[in-house]
């Protein structure tokens, strides 16, 4: 499943061409911005992996995830590490994610609208950025 998604990943675009923003009067796919950061990420080796389900909420939810989100979550993983974490909510700006340390994988994602009254299971550490 893994290599499906880093091939899934990889395809739209090459790490070292920039993808082309849409011309105006032209929809981007959902999606588009977050498989390109994705692929730059996995290129470049920061570990960080999501999973199928990760990546369709941010895909169904129309979540920006962009080249900086990227390095903030790299760097709130790194963190959670270093503290011996296993299950961590990381929270950025209005963007919720449960993370696999061990595994540097993201879960699932929620964003804003959806983070009321929600109770987080299954998670040792919390990290804000």
């Amino acid at each position: 499943m893994t290599d499906k998604l880093i091939n899934s990943a990889l395809q739209p675009v090459t790490p070292q061409v920039p993808a082309a923003r849409p011309a105006p009067g032209q929809r981007q796919v959902p999606g588009a911005e977050f498989r390109r950061v994705l692929a730059e990420e996995l290129a470049r080796g920061s570990g960080i992996k999501f999973s199928a389900h990760a990546e369709r909420r941010l895909a169904s939810r129309q979540i920006p995830f962009t080249a900086e989100d990227m390095r903030k979550l790299s760097a709130a993983v790194e963190r959670a590490a270093a503290k011996g974490a296993r299950e961590s909510l990381i929270l950025m700006q209005d963007l919720a994610l449960i993370v696999s340390i061990v595994n540097r994988t993201v879960v699932t994602a929620i964003d804003g609208p959806s983070l009321k009254e929600n109770v987080f299971t299954n998670i040792d550490s919390a990290v804000i950025t």
